[in-house]
């Protein structure tokens, strides 16, 4: 009998596993408006290479598949070859022995059925394919905010400049410097080498050493008179631009207080309300007329707003919550997490001493919820969620930071019904234990699994699992809605209204902050062409030389926060900021995309919307 070896893997096996990673990297990573059809080419390359050759399928049938594809790129396919490319992936997918050749030939499939019109434009020699703008992190960020420039200026120490060239694009850098979801990280080319550039945490350096009361330019008044329904970052965001472009606008807000989200939804240990009430401040010093604690629709009818205004702007936001639908959620005690989180906002911190509080979901808003029940003193806090931890579509950094606060996450566990005392309080959260399933639309659905109901004690169950958007009064005027959204075109118009426009939550769901300012910034820019007007938003801050210092890997410095034990007792602010050590060094992990490469061919900066 042969004797037993411990394997041990060669050089060659540890290189190509490191290259393997490496690659992984670049396609997490991958560049908006490259050409599908030649990235999907190099991945059908790349699956080849890991064929082992055993079945016909994979070895001959990938290798038949990349030369069409090559025909495709080169403009010398017909009709048929696309119709080719089809039917033997799909011979493919149904044949290989294993997901090498199965996932591959899925792969092709997508593609020649998602983007055809691509495939046929490249028959014919020709490529869909446009950038945007050749700057990867800037097309990643939904403002487009100049990130290199910047970064180079923070570097340089120039934060007042930093900030004016953020509020080009974006009239809340001390909000996103501290909350945002930062999804230009998520396309830094920095990552190819090691990791992302950490550019909240420098854009939060920069907002921590500004001077106050930057001056802002505002155009000649234009006698044009524009009304925002909502005082959230989508609507002052597109009051700040319309002012700045001369149009005088007023703002209407049901609620008390302008901040929308950023102050009734993020609690204070995320972002400070002094920072908030400081930027929102410096938005309505421009001019902007705010009329609060009225409710359009109820207080002001539309048609009145239609009448007195050029124009009219819905950013109402989603500030309804959604329902379990299971028996017992309207007992005393089963309470909605933005109702919650909207009493803190207003400075009512409700007392959770010695309670068991269950907070329900796996988003942002959940974690919010659960780290404030331990900020209000509830003796434990458990998270509720039907699915894994994996599948949560809170950030990672509130998951580990609500463990790290002291609540418990239990996985793979549906709430099934609410249970009651003899005066009709929750007492309990039942849950129907998951297992989870088939993958739809992308996603691990969970299933029931054959396990008895567990019982969950509860003084206090927190509902986090969405919310809705109350637009009724605005269909009821004309506004098309579907699924409660407002219906509008791309650049937030609504034909069916000439001088309505409409963007953020309202208009396509519960987003991200970053995302509601985009909606404002784009319908600044309509609203604007609407009534005649050509503005422009300038900054014509000079951005220092690029940096010309070889690239060395280094490791990502990422934002500290107070010990757990510490921060879990107070509402202060819980992230600790770089310091200027670190922040010179993460500053300078910069790769100067605007400067280098298809930035220095196309041009990496636009100094005017």
């Amino acid at each position: 009998m042969s004797p037993l070896e411990i394997r041990t893997s060669s050089e060659a096996e540890k290189t190509v596993r490191g290259v393997c990673q490496d690659m992984a990297r670049r396609l997490v990573s991958h560049p908006q408006g490259t050409c599908p059809v030649d990235v999907t080419r190099g991945l059908i390359a790349l699956c080849r290479t890991q064929t082992c050759g055993k079945c016909v399928p994979c070895r001959i049938g990938l290798a038949q598949i990349e030369s069409l594809l090559d025909n495709v790129l080169e403009g010398t396919a017909t009709d048929a070859d696309l119709a080719h490319i089809e039917a033997l992936a799909e011979n493919v997918r149904i044949s290989a022995d294993c997901a090498i050749g199965t996932q591959a030939a899925e792969m092709a499939l997508t593609g020649v059925r998602a983007f055809r019109e691509d495939y046929e434009l490249h028959a014919e020699g020709r490529c869909l394919c446009t950038s945007d703008h050749p700057v990867p992190c800037v097309q990643g960020c939904p403002a487009n905010v100049d990130i290199p420039g910047y970064i180079a200026l923070v570097k340089a120490g120039r934060f007042d400049d930093a900030i004016e060239l953020i509020c080009k694009d974006n009239p809340f850098p001390s909000a996103c410097a501290y909350v945002c979801e930062h999804p230009c990280e998520n396309t830094c080319r920095r990552s190819f080498v090691d990791s992302a550039v950490n550019i909240r945490g420098l854009k939060r350096y920069a907002c921590d050493h500004e001077t106050p009361n930057r001056p802002t330019t505002v155009a000649e008044p234009t006698g044009k008179k524009v009304a925002v329904i909502g005082g959230g970052p989508g609507g002052l965001t597109a009051a700040y631009y319309l002012t700045r472009m001369g149009h005088s606008v007023t703002v209407y807000e049901q609620r008390a207080k302008l901040g929308g989200m950023l102050r009734y939804g993020i609690p204070n240990y995320r972002l400070p309300k002094t920072l908030l009430d400081t930027e929102i401040e410096h938005i309505t010093s421009l001019g902007v007329e705010v009329k609060l604690g009225v409710s359009v629709g109820k207080d002001v009818a539309i048609a009145d707003l239609e009448r007195d205004f050029d124009a009219v702007y819905v950013c109402i936001g989603a500030h309804s919550d959604k329902k379990l639908r299971i028996e017992g959620e309207d007992a005393p005690g089963v309470v909605p997490a933005v109702a919650m989180l909207r009493e803190i906002g207003d400075g009512t911190i409700a007392d959770l001493s010695g309670q068991d509080v269950v907070v329900v979901g796996g988003g942002n808003v959940a974690m919010d919820a659960a780290r404030s029940a331990r900020r209000m003193g509830a003796k434990s806090v458990k998270i509720v969620y039907r699915r894994r931890r994996a599948d949560m579509t809170a950030l990672a950094e509130e998951i580990d930071g609500a463990i790290e606060d002291g609540c418990e996450l239990m996985e793979l566990v549906a709430p099934a019904h609410v249970e009651v005392n003899d005066e009709g309080k929750a007492v309990a959260l039942w849950g129907q234990p998951q297992m989870i399933s088939t993958v739809r639309g992308g996603r691990p659905s969970p299933k029931a699994a054959s396990k008895p109901e567990v019982r969950i004690p509860a003084t206090t169950i927190i509902v986090a699992i969405g919310q809705n958007i109350d637009s009724g009064a605005f269909e009821e005027f004309g506004l098309p809605c579907k699924w409660n959204e407002i219906q509008a075109q791309p650049d937030s118009s609504i034909p069916e209204k000439p001088g309505f426009f409409t963007g953020g939550d309202c208009s396509w769901g519960p987003a991200t902050v970053i995302r509601a300012i985009e909606g404002g910034k784009v319908a600044a820019r309509a609203i604007d062409t609407y009534l005649g007007g050509n503005h422009e938003i300038r900054c014509d801050v000079d951005i220092p030389a690029p940096n010309l210092a070889d690239r060395v890997p280094c490791g990502r410095v990422t934002m500290k926060e107070r010990p757990g034990a510490e921060r879990s007792c107070d509402f202060e602010l819980c992230e600790i900021g770089m310091s200027e050590e670190e922040m010179m060094q993460e500053a300078g992990r910069c790769l100067g995309c605007d400067h280098f490469g298809y930035g220095a061919f196309k041009g990496g900066r636009s100094r005017a919307w």
